[in-house]
């Protein structure tokens, strides 16, 4: 039987408790517990399709601190990480720096991480592609702060940590890839790690624009941590099906998923319509930062969030994936009910 057909006999046959507890990473609380969304507002947060850098630092300490439910900036992200702890920011470049998870918003978590007494040497802001780094804005942020930029392409992949679908489709590998190049009966059939999760860093943060997915809804926290750590991807983008069964089971490695404390959803801009390409004509001032340490949660919301613009707007309508909320949950990456999610509005 294969691993998705165990994970479903086990929840509707034998029941939820027989699921597979995961350690040290997000996992599921008691059935009457809720998954805490908080929900940051600034008017003043963007202006001709710019973030104000001050503002929006201020948005993020406040955000972590009513998050950690500490008084204190510093406290509350020693609450997340430690200071000796290698942090990984991980964010979503191919969209641009206007579309994408924007700079300023990565620069207010490294200021913070900062002034907590982080060493920069500890702190590495991180994406799948170089380019895109560079495009967006990463590697002149990177220089201002003094901090390490990297693309895991670049650092290259682990052959000791893969992900190997239950029904593997052999992937047409690209420059970059581990076994690009390489000939074999299984060549293709799996993904590999970068060693820049697998063997450097042990905490992640991740920011992941609010920009629309026409397979899964939006391109969120689950996506951009998942297809971000790993190589061969291209086969499951493909295919909305395995890309929907693809994402949840990359993310729940211990290697990647376990080390994610913390997802912030940058909603400055909510782009409805043409991810992931920056459309900006597609896009609202939306003006907010979602924080949460459930990032199945601020998916869920993110996807209902783009449905209800494009419906304001009469944009074209589509019927994405819902399943990818379904599987991360029967892995117990976090709630996709919204009965079990809360939100708390800031201003």
């Amino acid at each position: 039987m294969s691993r998705n057909a165990l994970i479903w006999f086990a929840f509707f046959v034998i029941g939820p408790a027989a699921l597979p507890a995961r350690a040290d990473s997000f996992s599921l609380p008691a059935t009457n517990a809720i998954s805490r969304v908080v929900m940051v507002s600034d008017a003043n947060a963007m202006f001709d399709y710019q973030p104000d850098e001050g503002v929006v630092q201020n948005m993020v300490n406040r955000g972590i601190t009513s998050l950690a439910a500490r008084p204190d900036v510093s406290a509350a992200w020693l609450s997340f990480v430690s200071t000796n702890d290698i942090i990984g920011i991980k964010v979503f470049s191919t969209s641009g720096e206007l579309c994408g998870a924007r700079p300023a918003v990565a620069a207010a978590v490294v200021h913070g991480l900062l002034d907590a007494g982080v060493p920069r040497g500890h702190i590495i802001i991180w994406d799948k592609d170089r380019d895109d780094l560079r495009a967006a804005g990463y590697f002149a942020l990177g220089k201002q702060l003094g901090v390490r930029v990297a693309s895991g392409t670049m650092v290259g992949y682990d052959p000791t940590n893969f992900y190997l679908p239950d029904s593997p489709v052999i992937g047409i590998l690209h420059y970059g890839d581990l076994e690009f190049g390489t000939k074999g009966r299984d060549i293709g059939k799996k993904s590999f790690v970068t060693k820049l999760v697998s063997r450097e860093i042990t905490k992640i943060i991740s920011i992941a624009p609010l920009m629309n997915n026409n397979d899964l809804g939006v391109y969120g926290q689950l996506y951009n941590v998942a297809i971000g750590s790993v190589d061969n991807t291209f086969r499951f983008e493909e295919d909305a099906d395995r890309l929907a069964a693809a994402v949840p089971e990359i993310y729940a490695l211990q290697s990647v998923g376990d080390k994610v404390v913390l997802n912030i959803t940058d909603a400055l801009l909510g782009q409805y319509e043409g991810g992931p390409n920056g459309l900006l004509q597609y896009s609202d001032v939306l003006n907010q930062l979602w924080f949460s340490r459930d990032p199945v949660a601020l998916d869920t919301l993110g996807a209902n969030k783009l449905k209800a613009e494009r419906m304001a707007h009469s944009a074209a309508e589509f019927d994405f994936h819902t399943d990818l909320y379904t599987n991360a949950a029967l892995l117990e990456l976090g709630f996709n009910d919204p009965a079990k999610i809360s939100v708390e509005n800031v201003k």
